[in-house]
């Protein structure tokens, strides 16, 4: 790459004004003519056998246009496209069920399909879903993953007896034997609570029959359009070609919006069916309580040591609560690929248990299975080092995979790119001011007070494959125009990539318009999910840049009659080697290349490149945090007061994105630490229901986030870059806990589960049944 002038530059986000002005396009913006609205009617049981549906009152009801139960629709549209499982290393067992877009025999959670409505508008609609009669044989129920596993518990589906969808195992070295001959030996049981994503936006989607090839315009919020439309071509039997999905703007997804849904095969089938505009956008309800959920694991960890510290195995056994059907397999068992964490160790011993519930499924929420390693990881080794009376920062020291050590082989089967762990971790101690932290800490604990310092040092994996796409075009102007296959939505890829393009090509920032979301005017692409955005994409976009220069240099050879080897890119102008006075500008290279100037016989026309980066390896940011906390003990009310995080992600191409991904990421772990919780009750009943009931925190919750980096560059991708979006959701959970628990030292309070509520705390503080020990 060429001498930096916006790479790693405060530049504004040129996404930015449409979005702060309110001028931009969502789904729910758009009104085509005739466009019927539909709405779903969901089960009210979370286990019940569908006895009777009656339709009748609401086709009769003014302005329905059509009504579907389950076996209708059947009719119309086949079952869900099957999900992952089978090509997964090391998973047995799992057999796919067949999952229908609506239920027509049996209802597995609460808000489940059972109807649909079709009608004028969504008022309407929603008005004759009341008018709908459902029938059911209600069914024993079972929300719990544990209890799930009892020979006596509701089954859910034959496919899976005892309710176990799959189990995955991996070992390395021989764990049994390290854990018999350790002379400290360090185990807890351990949940990652079930949690919600809650975008601003909720899911929404339009269909459209596209009336010039018969084909279908689906605009939707969605994280990767690609996936969708090949989703859909199964589900409406039309070829790919046929059907183009436009993703606008995309009110925050955070995982939750790859994939397609039961609503999507609905309103997708139903517009073809009934040759007009459909459209649906979730309730808030729905969302909370039939948008995939996130986490939901119990675990119990378990360490083998030596005496003075070092890690000889590590043990983990895990029940991922899938919900009523699998959605994200994958999320668990990359919780076991992960749970390396930063450290080192030879023996390991993995077995993940994926298990069905009558409950909503879980899959891909920000971070998708590291958190939750993280944690298990994090978590362990506080509780090591309070088992051998050593400092934190001693025991991660002692245990870290050195920088002289990568690319690393880990137990668990990944190979890391790049690291330097102490280097950060020392970089955090003197940002925090560590050691007057702890000063402090040991003056209110003799005043009657309790601060808790948390430490946590994590890496997480981003900039997966398979691969991803750029079309770099040069307009005849001189402006150019980039195609992606990525799908931004917050990510701020129109302004990294427009940094990208002005280096390489000394194009005016202004001059450089970023297109994606949209199947028509994109190159095949994965999207935006896994922090990969950036690593992959923006590498797809090297790839094409450098093809683009490389023809540039050869017109401007021809136009300055010298050698193309002659030809150097400096100063935002191709020029002579030796001779500043002959030089050209890319506006000058375009206007020849499509047409003016006649080129030779061996230079095409036109200036533009299609490429794509398949990644060798995955990128492994990390980062050292320290988050300090006071819990009042006669309330249990933990007081957030300062958190350091040093994040590395490799080189940094805008440090303002950076600065808001690691804010971003950090409310929604710390709100997982402290706050947020999806809660069912004991017959499968959603309690936390409404924004009334699941606690979302607002920004008055949280200290000033005090922020700074390393840079360990990666040699895998051209950019040298690492994901960033994912990685302060990964370390916020265990720093928070770590903290509470480091505050709650003195009462002999070893581990508590998220969320660390108030009176969760003030409990556990009335259990222990001593004074505090300062």
């Amino acid at each position: 790459m060429v001498h930096s002038r916006f790479i790693g530059a405060r530049v504004k986000r040129k996404e930015d004004p449409r979005l702060i002005t309110g001028s931009s396009t969502y789904v729910d913006d758009l009104r085509p003519p005739r466009t019927a609205h539909m709405a779903v009617l969901r089960s009210i049981y979370a286990h019940a056998r569908i006895v009777r549906v009656d339709l009748s009152a609401a086709l009769a009801h003014p302005g329905v246009i059509a009504a579907y139960d389950g076996a209708a629709f059947r009719t119309l549209c086949g079952p869900l496209p099957g999900r992952e499982g089978e090509a997964i290393p090391g998973m047995s067992g799992f057999v796919p069920p067949t999952i229908w877009p609506v239920a027509a025999e049996r209802v597995r959670y609460v808000g489940e399909p059972v109807a649909i409505v079709v009608a004028a508008d969504r008022y309407i609609a929603r008005d004759a879903l009341d008018r709908i009669t459902v029938e059911y044989a209600p069914l024993p129920a079972v929300v719990d993953a544990e209890a799930a596993l009892a020979p006596d518990a509701p089954q859910l589906y034959d496919e899976a007896p005892g309710n176990v969808a799959f189990i995955w195992r991996h070992t390395h070295g021989d764990a049994a034997a390290a854990f018999a001959v350790a002379p400290v030996v360090v185990a807890q049981r351990m949940v990652n609570q079930r949690i919600a994503a809650v975008p601003m936006e909720p899911r929404a989607i339009l269909a459209q029959p596209d009336p010039l090839n018969g084909g279908l315009i689906v605009t939707t919020s969605t994280q990767n359009p690609h996936g969708v439309r090949k989703q859909l071509a199964a589900l409406t039997h039309l070829p790919e070609t046929l059907i183009r999905v436009i993703a606008p703007e995309v009110g925050g997804g955070f995982g939750v919006k790859s994939g397609v849904y039961p609503e999507d095969a609905m309103i997708a089938v139903l517009a073809l069916h009934l040759r007009r505009p459909i459209k649906w956008t979730e309730t808030r309800g729905e969302s909370l309580g039939t948008t995939q959920h996130g986490r939901g694991q119990v675990a119990e960890v378990s360490v083998a040591a030596h005496a003075d510290g070092e890690i000889t195995a590590l043990r983990l056994r895990v029940l991922a609560n899938l919900g009523g059907f699998p959605r994200g397999l994958f999320v668990p068992i990359l919780t076991g690929r992960m749970m390396n964490g930063v450290y080192r160790y030879a023996n390991i011993e993995l077995e993940i248990t994926g298990v069905y519930t009558n409950t909503m499924a879980t899959g891909a929420y920000r971070g998708a299975g590291r958190p939750e390693a993280a944690y298990y990881i994090e978590r362990i080794m506080d509780l090591l080092a309070r088992e051998l009376d050593m400092s934190p920062i001693e025991i991660r020291r002692r245990n870290f995979i050195p920088p002289d050590a990568f690319p690393y082989a880990t137990a668990t089967g990944l190979t890391y790119d790049s690291g330097d762990y102490d280097t950060a971790l020392t970089r955090v101690l003197a940002f925090a001011g560590y050691d007057a932290l702890r000063d402090e800490q040991a003056r209110l604990r003799a005043a009657g007070r309790y601060l808790g310092i948390g430490l946590v040092t994590a890496t997480e994996i981003s900039g997966g494959g398979p691969f991803e796409s750029a079309d770099v075009r040069v307009e005849p102007s001189g402006a150019v125009t980039v195609s992606t296959g990525i799908s931004p939505h917050g990510q701020g890829e129109e302004t990294t990539f427009a940094q990208i393009v002005a280096d390489e090509l000394g194009v005016a920032m202004a001059d450089i318009i970023v297109v994606h979301g949209d199947t028509a005017r994109t190159p095949p692409g994965i999207g935006t999910f896994g922090s990969r955005g950036l690593v992959v994409g923006g590498s797809a976009l090297v790839r094409a840049l450098e093809s683009v220069k490389e023809k540039a240099r050869r017109i401007a050879a021809h136009l300055l009659e010298a050698a193309p080897e002659d030809i150097q890119f400096r100063d935002g102008r191709f020029g002579v080697a030796g001779a500043a006075d002959r030089s050209v500008t890319l506006k000058e290279i375009a206007a020849a290349a499509y047409g003016g100037q006649r080129l030779p016989t061996d230079i095409s026309s036109g200036l533009e490149s299609v490429e794509f980066f398949r990644p060798e390896l995955s990128a492994f940011p990390f980062s050292a945090d320290i988050c300090v906390v006071e819990v009042d003990a006669e309330t249990g009310i933990v007081t957030l007061r300062n958190y350091f995080t040093v994040d590395d992600c490799g080189r940094v191409m805008s440090p303002m994105l950076v600065e808001g991904q690691i804010h971003g990421g950090l409310a929604q772990g710390i709100a997982q630490a402290l706050w947020e919780e999806v809660v069912y009750d004991a017959s499968g009943q959603l309690v936390t229901g409404s924004l009334m009931d699941y606690a979302v925190p607002t920004a008055r919750a949280f200290p000033r986030f005090a922020t700074t980096h390393t840079e360990t560059l990666t040699a895998f991708n051209p950019l040298g870059a690492k994901g960033i979006g994912e990685l302060a959701t990964v370390s916020a959970p265990p720093a928070v806990v770590n903290a509470v628990l480091d505050a709650l030292a003195p009462f002999g309070i070893k581990h508590l589960d998220m969320p660390l509520h108030a009176e969760r705390i003030w409990q556990a503080i009335q259990n222990a049944g001593r004074m505090p020990v300062h």
